[in-house]
């Protein structure tokens, strides 16, 4: 099947996920919101996705709901967005274990004092790190004078950067927030 049908609010279906919504297309990965998995990044080039309805959202001749899509489906696609593009923070829980905990570090040099940084301090500026960078690749999407060629490169480097941090996903509540690296985009 043309990879070109996979578009913004085409249904597709996953072997691990189940069913989605496309709520993103980039050069190299395709946003797609799973109800119970939420969103995942899904490279182009994986071969298990499959299209189940194409996209009605936006060409000539859609029709909203009654195209194929339901209105609980636009809904997703709807938040999704807005929460992607208007600078809506996404809620991002630390995970139960974590709470009022503190990290301690503690230099090599026993002539210098210990520093205790509450958990949740340094989850915040995770976060604010990882959105960040999220914002950085939809402005490099965005940019009109860089080439294709151009906009993988750096894609690709992002996603470097996010694989540096995968370390950091053992604070997160919820699995479906995880950074996710070259490795896992395979999935």
């Amino acid at each position: 099947m043309e990879t070109n049908e996979f578009k913004i609010g085409a249904k597709v279906e996953h072997p691990q996920f189940g069913q989605g919504i496309i709520t993103n297309v980039t050069l190299t990965t395709y946003t797609v919101f799973f109800i119970n998995k939420g969103d995942k990044d899904i490279a182009v080039s994986f071969q298990g996705l499959k299209l189940i309805s194409p996209s009605n959202v936006s060409g000539e001749g859609s029709s909203g709901p009654a195209s194929g899509i339901s209105l609980q489906d636009l809904e997703k696609v709807f938040t999704n967005v807005l929460r992607r593009y208007a600078d809506f923070p996404e809620l991002v829980e630390l995970g139960d274990k974590w709470k009022k905990g503190s990290m301690i570090l503690k230099p090599g040099d026993p002539n210098l004092k210990p520093k205790e940084i509450p958990v949740e301090s340094f989850f915040h500026k995770i976060v604010l790190l990882r959105d960040r960078l999220r914002v950085l690749e939809q402005r490099i999407n965005a940019n009109d004078i860089l080439t294709d060629e151009e906009k993988v490169n750096l894609q690709q480097y992002i996603t470097r950067c996010y694989g540096s941090l995968t370390t950091f996903n053992v604070f997160f509540k919820h699995k479906q927030q995880f950074f996710v690296g070259e490795k896992g985009q395979s999935e």
